[in-house]
């Protein structure tokens, strides 16, 4: 498994060297962090006074993802860049998730979503055929994918699709009367007027057991309340400009055409620093960093994160992401 990982890390740099993007780096550590409700970094303090640390006291966040970063390399003029990146999120183990992880990201400026869905696309079915034309594995046989373009279905129609009806434009006690008649488990302490929450509820419940059934399928315009750092677009109803890939039912990655506005980051970072004291975490700083080159001026372009562990868990058919990895949390 280990050898078949470095081969395909191989192999996906040679997919972009190939489409003209250029390798970057950047820190593990960091004073930026994106401030999202439900991700938790770790953290860790500067115990001394030297100079690459501000006080004593300044607190470093290991990333969720290279994004901040990324993007203020495209703010100084990078047009086409990836990075594969080890990132960290806390209390997040189990079938799917791992607290350390490895993370392939991407962006490209003038690029929308959509060109991204295109590009996303590219990139799964090649690292599809390069394993399924290695030797094979005596613990796992590698899949293989429809020959027709992936699925593209937007968010409300998938669940006009599996539930009868579109979501975004009902109200919370509606999508809470959608998951009753469904039967699904409602978790204890789910609020009644947390939409985001009963929405996230019915993808779970509803939509994700679904498209383990489905040909790889893209999901995008997703609601505008979970915009992440994605554009908002003012449609009939506003839908944020971002899409998740599905193979086996498994999310494998996440893409944005991206916000440029610094000062919508401002406000969506207030209001998921709100959400995060109202659950009982604690507020972070956000990207102070970032918000300066996004002042200085981000261009407009297209980003996707995805989770390498899980896209060769999709390839090899393989059932927890223990089998992919060579510590896992509880070995490390």
């Amino acid at each position: 498994m280990l050898r078949l990982r470095a081969s395909v890390l191989a192999a996906i740099r040679k997919f972009f060297d190939e489409h003209g993007y250029w390798e970057v780096e950047t820190p593990i550590l960091s004073h930026d962090i994106v401030v999202d409700a439900f991700l938790d970094p770790f953290s860790t303090t500067c115990e001394n006074t030297s100079t690459e640390c501000r006080d004593s006291t300044d607190v470093l966040y290991l990333q969720t993802s290279p994004e901040a970063a990324m993007k203020r390399i495209l703010a100084a003029g990078a047009e086409s860049i990836y990075q594969i990146a080890r990132v960290f999120r806390r209390g997040e183990s189990g079938q799917f998730h791992n607290p350390e992880f490895t993370m392939i990201e991407w962006y490209q400026v003038g690029d929308t979503h959509h060109d991204q869905m295109r590009f996303t696309e590219q990139l799964v079915r090649h690292v599809f055929r390069f394993v399924a034309e290695t030797e094979s594995h005596e613990s796992h046989t590698p899949t293989s994918l429809p020959k027709s373009q992936f699925e593209r279905q937007t968010y409300d129609d998938l669940f006009k699709r599996i539930a009868g009806t579109p979501v975004l434009h009902l109200q919370t006690h509606e999508l809470r009367q959608i998951a009753v008649d469904k039967n699904l488990s409602i978790p204890t302490g789910l609020r009644e007027g947390d939409r985001d929450s009963w929405l996230n509820l019915l993808l779970a419940g509803l939509a994700e057991p679904f498209l383990c059934e489905c040909e790889p399928t893209f999901v995008y315009d997703y609601p505008a309340s979970q915009a992440a750092l994605a554009r908002i677009r003012n449609d009939d109803i506003a839908v944020a400009e971002r899409f998740e890939l599905f193979i086996h039912g498994i999310e494998i990655c996440n893409g944005y055409h991206e916000l440029t506005n610094a000062d919508e980051l401002r406000h969506r970072t207030r209001n998921q620093n709100l959400i995060r004291e109202r659950e009982g975490c604690p507020a972070l700083p956000g990207c102070p960093l970032l918000l300066a080159a996004m002042d200085a001026g981000l261009p407009a372009s297209s980003g996707v994160a995805l989770g390498f562990d899980r896209l060769l868990m999709a390839v090899l058919h393989a059932k927890s992401i223990q089998d992919v990895i060579a510590f896992p949390a509880d070995r490390a």
